[in-house]
């Protein structure tokens, strides 16, 4: 089979085909040795846990060496996907902001993909988006924007990407690509080139996420993921239910609030076009991918197995 994409999972979702997740939201093991052990991973795509787990740039770089040594996939790709939960939370464009040097720390070791947890506001959804888009990508990009040359000659915009539907310029500067490139197997230009959010840049092989999992996020969820370059969003039933006094994670049925909060955030990603995530079991999940859901988690081999035959996918695992 062909490979069309550097980001197996993206490659999938262009299908409308599911994506099955692995990891844990800490504790995962970022050696050499372990990437190598997980180039063939049963799943779509690993999940690394830096929210709430060790932000540890040195074995990231030694894991992600390790998938390309231990690889390609069964189904070609030169790594599985892996996706990045930031620590910053995306509580207002402030924070995201000042803590934009994440991004570019993680992005530089080769990931293919963000998670931005607590996603509270479209100002703050803007702010993830801009620090992962090298400049020069202008899709989405606010049109009333100066240009490059009129910024040269002290030209600014009171509000740039003022709207949930528009962004500011790109903030990734030069520095990172030559290291995220060896590991896509790509030269640097063409990295600089596909290092962009999907489905925003049709080409693009970033692959970026919202965790909405606050009443407040809840509340703007409809503004936030109308915000350009998200690719996929979940209602993050963990933090949501401990706000709501629930000391461990409500699961289906939910209770009525947190089911009225999951119908909320999936209606809105169905809006935008955006792949839904949910936790799915063996027994549910032929339902959840006829209702639309899209990314799948549960870190179960047989969820995969089921969910795969019933879509008929035809790409090697």
């Amino acid at each position: 089979m062909a490979v069309k994409r550097i980001n197996r999972a993206i490659e999938l979702l262009d299908q409308d085909q599911a994506v099955y997740y692995t990891g844990a939201h800490t504790g995962h093991v970022l050696t050499h040795a372990q990437g190598k052990e997980d180039a063939l991973t049963w799943a779509d795509y690993i999940n690394v846990g830096m929210e709430h787990g060790a932000f540890d740039m040195a074995g990231l770089a030694e894991y992600m060496r390790g998938l390309v040594d231990g690889g390609p996939t069964r189904s070609g790709h030169r790594t599985p996907t892996v996706i990045v939960e930031l620590p910053v939370r995306g509580t207002d464009a402030a924070a995201v902001a000042a803590n934009s040097w994440q991004v570019r720390q993680i992005l530089a070791r080769g990931v293919h993909g963000l998670l931005l947890c607590q996603a509270e506001s479209p100002a703050a959804v803007r702010a993830f988006v801009e620090a992962a888009r090298y400049p020069q990508h202008t899709r989405g990009v606010d049109p009333a924007l100066p240009s490059p040359l009129e910024r040269l000659r002290g030209a600014t915009a009171a509000s740039p990407g003022g709207s949930s539907g528009t962004l500011g310029v790109g903030t990734r500067g030069l520095g990172s690509e030559a290291t995220a490139a060896a590991v896509w197997g790509l030269s640097r230009e063409a990295y600089m080139e596909r290092s962009d959010p999907w489905p925003l840049n049709p080409l693009g092989e970033l692959l970026l996420g919202l965790k909405i999992e606050s009443p407040e996020g809840v509340a703007r969820c409809e503004e936030c993921l109308a915000v350009p370059g998200i690719g996929f969003a979940e209602m993050g039933p963990g933090d949501l239910g401990l706000s709501l006094g629930y000391l461990s994670v409500p699961r289906h049925p939910y209770p009525p609030e947190m089911k009225a909060a999951r119908d909320r955030v999936f209606a809105a990603c169905r809006s935008n076009r955006i792949a839904f995530l949910e936790v799915c079991t063996p027994a549910d999940i032929r339902d959840r991918l006829d209702q639309g859901v899209r990314v799948i988690a549960g870190h179960r081999p047989e969820t995969a197995a089921i969910g795969r035959a019933h879509q008929k996918r035809a790409m090697p695992v």
